[in-house]
């Protein structure tokens, strides 16, 4: 059976940056995901399409392949007092590194990493922690299977279930 819409594959994997290992999904823990339906990014699906039982598989993807250009517009100086509640700023959450869900104009949580603090502001850089970077991804499909129905409209692990509008619009991103 080869790799195709709607079809569930699981993989081996391991993700090089930098010359650094970032990732990694082994025999033990395969990453498992419904092909198709935009769980994972576009160029790595296009990468894998038509692969068997056993293959393996070598690429690599551009930044903007991947997750993005660092985009230095994302990089933004916040008001220190969105971050009170009651009135105080909880002691260890604006820690330069730390990553904290905000949440963006459209109500969905984003990611912001804390990249300096002021007396009056915190700099937060909502970039992927890879945007810019190329992506070396190594690994080996270990199955593929026709996905449920069941599969297909809750999603692999029940992901999709709590949707409560249709998820093609999102490609199964819901949040």
């Amino acid at each position: 059976m080869t790799i195709q819409d709607e079809k569930v594959v699981a993989l081996t994997y391991t993700l090089m940056v930098d010359g650094e290992m970032r990732d990694q999904a082994t025999e033990d823990n395969p990453l498992e995901f419904i092909f198709g339906l935009g769980y994972l990014l576009p160029k790595f699906e296009e990468n894998i399409a038509g692969k068997t039982v056993g293959d393996t598989f070598e690429f690599m993807l551009s930044p903007a392949e991947g997750y993005g250009v660092y985009d230095e517009q994302a990089v933004v100086d916040l008001p220190k007092h969105i971050f009170e509640i009651d009135g105080k700023i909880q002691d260890d959450l604006l820690v330069v590194g730390r990553v904290i869900p905000m949440m963006n104009q459209a109500g969905g949580v984003i990611p912001g990493k804390v990249v300096a603090v002021s007396d009056d502001t915190v700099k937060m850089d909502f970039n992927h922690e890879l945007a810019g970077k190329e992506l070396h991804f190594t690994g080996k499909v270990t199955a593929v299977r026709d996905a449920t129905e069941k599969e297909l409209t809750d999603g692999l692990h029940g992901e999709r279930a709590a949707c409560t509008h249709d998820c093609s619009s999102c490609s199964g991103g819901c949040s």
